[in-house]
């Protein structure tokens, strides 16, 4: 029996509200269908769906846009895009090194940012850089509005997101590029078993002050910690003010080991284990995302190592 009953592609948001509307919450979403497809075929959705609702061929929705000092990223845009995006690259960098290291290439290939946000995992790699790039998602509700929503805002517990598949369309992402001063920085450790599963992420962004010396600000999101992606605000009261160096680091890493507590994961890896990696994760990171600020310059790195 197929997974489906019927397929449609629309070429407009509206029309894609419109058609899962008309099926009354029994059609789906679907974009890349990485995950998707898997859940189907293996009992993690319902067995038949009425419809799918292919978001792929809705212009807004596969397009990289800047704005000014922003960039629009659509939520079907594929992770393969982003890594070949130079603005991205150059100004966005750890989206572009999370975005890297996503399954193998055919995944990245058909597989989207929005399909990584909306899946709402707390170890999604696109979502840990988007946290820590503190971007806005626009949401298409299935009740007529449409609104702009800090990235955070979508998410309410492991695999559990603000929309609903069956009747809401998001839509795409916004964030500030990096300015001068500023940059960032994507690591992650991993077990690979068929598909690489994320141990811990962390993506950072700094600003420091005009003479490069003093850390002015700090973002950074290490996940898979707390039930839904977060910010480690601990970690970033460490660097606020303090001067850029070793002793900058070793603040942040023991502000780190006294706030976040990984637990123990039967798929990932120790609580003890994924402790020490966010040492591991920062001390790579942040000297990193901290070079870029400083020269202005940046080449991701990573790319493809799934």
């Amino acid at each position: 029996m197929p997974a489906w009953k019927a397929y449609h592609t629309p070429s407009t948001v509206d029309e894609a509200l419109a058609l899962l509307a008309s099926y009354g919450g029994a059609a789906q979403i679907i974009g890349g269908g990485t995950d998707l497809l898997i859940d189907l075929q293996h009992g993690g959705q319902e067995p038949t769906r009425a419809a799918l609702v292919d978001v792929t061929r809705i212009p807004a929705l596969g397009e990289i846009t800047s704005e000014g000092e922003s960039v629009i990223v659509g939520a079907a845009v594929t992770h393969t895009a982003i890594t070949r995006s130079a603005l991205l690259e150059a100004r966005a960098t750890c989206l572009v090194e999370s975005c890297g290291v996503v399954g193998g290439p055919q995944v990245r290939n058909v597989g989207t940012l929005g399909g990584n946000v909306a899946h709402a995992l707390p170890a999604g790699d696109g979502t840990t850089s988007l946290v820590a790039l503190d971007a806005e998602a626009e949401v298409a509700w299935g009740d007529g509005r449409r609104e702009w929503l800090p990235i955070l805002k979508l998410f309410k517990g492991p695999g559990v997101s603000a929309l609903d598949s069956h009747r809401d369309v998001l839509v795409r992402f916004r964030f500030r590029l990096a300015g001068e001063g500023e940059g960032s920085a994507f690591r992650r450790v991993m077990r690979p078993q068929g598909v690489a599963l994320p141990v811990l992420g962390c993506a950072i962004w700094v600003r420091l002050d005009e003479a490069r010396a003093t850390y002015a600000d700090a973002r950074i999101c290490i996940g898979p910690v707390e039930r839904t992606p977060a910010l480690a605000s601990a970690v970033q009261e460490a660097l606020r003010g303090r001067p850029v160096g070793p002793e900058a680091l070793e603040a942040a890493v023991a502000a780190a080991h006294a706030s976040l507590h990984p637990r123990t994961s039967k798929y990932r890896a120790t609580a003890e284990y994924r402790q020490h990696m966010v040492e591991t994760l920062l001390r790579g990171a942040l000297p990193l995302a901290t070079r870029r600020a400083r020269t202005g310059q940046a080449v991701a790195e990573g790319l493809g190592l799934a």
